[in-house]
């Protein structure tokens, strides 16, 4: 018997990434090899490169998938390596066009997954045992984000995709644990997004950094950490909060928000970028 509601998800997962894959390739198609040899949003790198990085994902991601298949361990650092070197090896042409078919490839064996090998698959990643729709949420939250850093070149109005935001802002507690940086104050910040809504509540001092999901006709408490400390208020799209935790929420990407009590500049340098 499948658990339809784990085959419920890995679909929706499955048909956002698929959208996300669409959305790389139209954007992709548009540039000149100017424009994908010149430089993105993210620090250092030319759309190229990101397209590589992406690349070498998809591949990365793929070796899991088949690892998985296997029953075999999930590939390591020492696995990654080679795989870095091939793709930075590349010229910019090359690494737009393989890229794109790299991503292509891995949705496919995805797609082309039965039942069993679906319901089945497990591998054990970064202190857990993942499923793949697991696997698909790391992947998309790459994907969304560095699509976002060669669109917003061309268009300074970009966003995350909504179908995309829709799905990523509930994975921002598990990222903001991992990536928050100490700043030299203590903070509490309640945060409300719109499309979607959610609440949250961020906490900041010398234990790190959390990120709490309020939910309705709750206050939360930050598990009681902070609470001599004045908290801000700050409501802005989802997306935008994305990206703020993912270091792309700077002065001349950022929309219409409301705040009280809160530095943005003070967040941004909690989350610098990764």
């Amino acid at each position: 018997m499948t658990d339809d509601g784990a085959d419920r998800t890995l679909d929706l997962w499955l048909s956002v990434a698929d959208d996300s894959h669409r959305r790389l390739v139209a954007e992709v198609d548009a540039l000149t090899p100017e424009q994908v040899a010149g430089p993105s949003f993210a620090s250092d790198w030319s759309i190229a490169q990101v397209l590589s990085h992406l690349g070498s994902g998809a591949e990365i991601f793929t070796n899991f998938v088949q690892a998985g298949l296997e029953d075999e361990p999930a590939p390591g650092a020492d696995d990654f390596k080679p795989v870095w070197e091939r793709w930075d090896a590349k010229p910019p042409g090359d690494q737009a066009v393989d890229a794109i078919a790299a991503d292509q490839r891995f949705l496919q064996l995805l797609h082309d997954l039965d039942e069993e090998q679906r319901r089945d698959w497990t591998m054990a990643m970064f202190g857990s045992d993942l499923t793949l729709a697991d696997l698909i949420r790391l992947r998309l939250g790459e994907h969304a984000v560095h699509s976002w850093d060669i669109a917003v070149m061309s268009d300074a109005a970009a966003v995350i995709a909504p179908d995309a935001a829709a799905l990523l802002i509930d994975e921002m507690p598990s990222l903001v644990e991992r990536i928050g940086a100490l700043v030299d104050q203590d903070l509490r910040v309640r945060i409300t997004t719109r499309d979607p809504a959610r609440r949250f509540l961020l906490v900041a001092d010398s234990e790190g950094t959390a990120l709490e999901v309020v939910a309705d006709g709750t206050e939360g408490d930050g598990a009681g950490r902070g609470a001599s400390v004045d908290e801000g208020v700050l409501e802005l799209p989802a997306e935008a909060l994305i990206r703020l935790f993912y270091g792309r929420l700077d002065p001349a990407h950022t929309p219409s928000y409301s705040s009280s009590g809160v530095d943005l500049d003070i967040l941004r340098r909690m989350f610098p970028g990764i």
